[in-house]
């Protein structure tokens, strides 16, 4: 059994977390905080496998709950699971002490394997984290593709198709209205105006193939 404690400032996103992993026999959410001071606080008293924490909180952020905790309890694995990819962000959250990085729009599996990983020692980051740090350690050119997250590639893949925002979510199993925030994050990244110029774009980049 692995025994967790949540820390985000977001009601919704801790109910979320606690009714998606408690779905699991192997997890046990012991506690929850609503910031930085009560996320240790938690930490200390109930000494949890892995705390789940946000990177942007109340009190004191992610990367300063890392590196008190790994002071005051050592024996508990921090996992940052947050909305920001941003590499300055990423770099001092690792070199903190986080054990974890991993954005918002993973998926159950992802996180519950992620958080077992944690548990155990071992270092587990969002595929789009490793592309990242990996495409800072070797120099190589940035496109704005590399700046997507796995969810927005796959919403653009869907642009590219042709499909509406509504179909997209059908396939994604989210709600419309979340895909519209990605449609605009996608965008925004790619400097484009409307549905017609990302769908070039990607299909420019090899995302999908034009049909002919």
């Amino acid at each position: 059994m692995i025994r967790l404690v949540i820390a985000d400032d977001h009601e919704l996103v801790r109910e979320g977390l606690r009714s998606l992993l408690e779905m699991s026999e192997d997890v046990k959410v012991v506690a929850e905080a609503t910031n930085g001071p009560e996320a240790l606080a938690a930490t200390i008293e109930h000494s949890p496998d892995v705390l789940v924490a946000d990177l942007v909180m109340p009190g004191f952020d992610g990367v300063e709950l890392v590196r008190r905790a790994r002071v005051q309890a050592p024996a508990t694995r921090v996992l940052i699971l947050t909305n920001f990819m941003d590499d300055s962000r990423v770099r001092e959250a690792l070199r903190a002490g986080a054990m974890g990085y991993l954005l918002k729009d993973v998926l159950r599996q992802d996180l519950l394997r992620a958080i077992e990983t944690v548990a155990t020692g071992k270092p587990f980051l969002h595929p789009d984290v490793q592309r990242q740090l990996m495409t800072e350690a070797f120099g190589a050119p940035n496109s704005p593709i590399d700046g997507l997250t796995s969810r927005e590639r796959q919403v653009l893949i869907g642009i590219a198709k042709g499909q509406s925002n509504k179909e997209i979510a059908y396939d994604l199993g989210v709600s419309e209205g979340t895909i519209k925030g990605y449609v605009s994050g996608v965008f925004q990244k790619l400097e484009v105006a409307d549905r017609t110029q990302a769908a070039l774009f990607a299909i420019k980049n090899g995302l999908v193939k034009q049909e002919s």
